[in-house]
């Protein structure tokens, strides 16, 4: 699986009209638009090479998008999804709040949801305790997911388990 980070893309761009120009060059695990950029998981590094060679600089409702490689930031980072977030929770406030728990390498809102990236599977699983029942913010409620490095497998947690907590 090879992540691609897509720039400068216009507002008018939707999560499948980039999904379907993406699975021209192969099979797209994963899509998302954040604002005026995004990420593709494409499945092989053939297709992937293939995207960017012919998708950079691609126009795209009249504006030239960037598509390049994701730099990942940590091989080894675990992800978890937080869902229902509230609209006013910004990226920074987020971002702060996982903090408080260990290193976080990414942390992306996708409308009412997001993806926090933490270095350690061990402090994403004390993360998942924390803030379990706590209250961030304003009330509302968030299902955490723990996926270690990007899937659902075994870990410190024994599998893909979900958390109810109100943030």
């Amino acid at each position: 699986m090879v992540k691609l980070f897509i720039g400068n893309l216009p507002r008018e761009a939707t999560e499948q009209e980039i999904r379907s120009l993406f699975e021209q060059y192969g099979k797209v695990l994963e899509c998302d638009i954040i604002k005026n950029y995004g990420f593709v998981h494409i499945e092989d590094k053939t297709a992937a090479e293939d995207a960017i060679r012919n998708l950079h600089h691609y126009k795209l409702h009249g504006v030239n998008i960037n598509v390049e490689a994701s730099k990942n930031k940590s091989k080894t980072s675990t992800k978890l999804h937080v869902g229902n977030i509230s609209p006013t929770c910004t990226n920074k406030e987020l971002r702060a709040k996982f903090e408080e728990y260990g290193p976080v390498i990414e942390c992306d809102i996708v409308k009412d949801y997001a993806f926090v990236h933490m270095e350690r599977a061990e402090d994403a699983v004390e993360a998942i305790r924390g803030l379990d029942n706590t209250e961030f913010q304003v009330d509302f409620l968030v299902a955490l997911v723990f996926s270690g490095f990007g899937r659902c497998q075994s870990g410190p947690l024994g599998k893909c388990q979900s958390y109810r907590l109100a943030l």
